[in-house]
């Protein structure tokens, strides 16, 4: 199983835009009072945090254990627990299970979908966003092209994303008994914060493509990155990164 490093102090200081942009997904999640709900993928634990605000009973887990560890002081009232989405073994303990950018670093999604059906109760639903078909097209291509250019090895089997198109995913959800209230992929263009924004996210999400190099080499292929992407994806001195989103709404019937 692939072990994917994570820090999370980087991670709240350069990348809350992740939590921001799952604060409408809450809204589609629409906690209720005293709702046990199971966050998948819960990072340090802004989102969970939100949807108890709301009143409901959160769950938070995360590959991660510095992650949780963060999570766990911010929001020491909270329940958090280091757990791989692909080892859970809940049964109908959940009334909805939530998860925003975390499904696609996941490449077993059928053992990760159906250990999440078999958690929620009987009309539990299970609400989510991750990465689409397209996503971050440019930054992946930029990535190996840079790789090549500086006679790199590029190792395809360190590629940590499955970012599936809409139909692909919604079968997946209705092998697993799920029925599919809404689905819907769509492009959303995200701002990294700062002149070394483009930099700051590779060092966070690329670790995993990059694992076989060394510290001078990774430097060299953030520096490649920059240049071959900044014509198109630096405006206003803000770079852009080209995410599409896939957002689901299905019930366990």
């Amino acid at each position: 199983m692939m072990t994917i490093k994570w820090n999370a102090n980087l991670y709240d200081q350069k990348h809350d835009f992740v939590s921001k942009y799952g604060e409408s997904l809450v809204n589609l999640l629409a906690p209720e009072k005293h709702e046990h709900i199971l966050d998948i993928g819960c990072g340090t634990g802004d989102l969970a945090n939100e949807i108890a605000q709301f009143g409901a009973v959160v769950f938070g887990i995360d590959a991660s254990n510095e992650m949780i560890q963060s999570a766990q002081q911010k929001f020491p009232t909270l329940s958090f627990k280091t757990q791989d989405a692909t080892m859970m073994d809940y049964t109908h303990q959940f009334d909805a299970v939530f998860s925003n950018a975390a499904l696609h670093w996941m490449k077993q999604q059928d053992k990760v979908i159906d250990n999440i059906y078999r958690a929620l109760k009987q009309q539990g639903r299970f609400i989510a966003e991750m990465g689409g078909q397209g996503n971050i097209t440019s930054i992946v291509g930029a990535l190996r092209k840079s790789l090549t250019e500086l006679q790199l090895p590029y190792e395809e089997h360190f590629f940590p994303w499955y970012f599936p198109a809409a139909e692909e995913y919604q079968k997946r959800l209705e092998r697993a008994g799920f029925t599919v209230e809404m689905i819907t992929l769509y492009e959303r263009p995200t701002k990294l914060q700062g002149d070394d924004g483009l930099r700051n996210w590779l060092v966070m999400f690329s670790d995993n493509v990059l694992q076989h190099l060394s510290d001078h080499e990774k430097e060299l292929v953030y520096a490649k990155c920059e240049q071959l992407l900044k014509p198109d994806y630096y405006q206003d001195k803000q770079w852009i990164a080209d995410y599409r989103r896939l957002r689901f709404v299905a019930t366990k019937a």
